[in-house]
């Protein structure tokens, strides 16, 4: 499976493009993002799943053959980012190997540092 579907025009389709398995993960990431940021908007950008308010993104997730990702996380905290420490891929890039369990907790934890980082730039506040 490749990273992108170039042909996607939605989150939907972007998602319907992997196997089953990692469809449940990139949904289950989906739910998390709009649990940590009710308002925001979906849409394809980088060719990948982007979630945003007012058309400026918070966060991207995106499927791959072995593994899922999340861009960008935020730095600057020591216990989070030691936590993050096992699962970083480049710098603010969170990459979550489907053959191991999902750190849902560490997950949220990541997301809710993303919006609280970006919370400052959106145009309205959270629902």
């Amino acid at each position: 499976m490749a990273p992108t579907t170039p042909t996607a025009a939605t989150v939907d389709d972007y998602i319907a493009a992997f196997p089953p398995a990692t469809q449940d993960v990139l949904q289950e990431l989906r739910r998390r993002v709009h649990t940590a940021l009710p308002e925001a908007e979906e849409r394809i950008s980088y060719q990948i799943p982007t979630f945003g308010v007012d058309g400026q993104y918070v966060v991207h997730i995106a499927g791959w053959k072995h593994h899922v990702s999340i861009y960008p996380i935020p730095d600057g905290d020591a216990a989070l980012n030691a936590a993050l420490a096992p699962y970083l891929s480049g710098r603010g890039t969170i990459k979550l190997r489907l053959a191991e369990p999902i750190p849902w907790e560490l997950v949220d934890r990541a997301m809710a540092a993303q919006v609280a980082a970006r919370r400052p730039q959106l145009g309205r506040p959270p629902k």
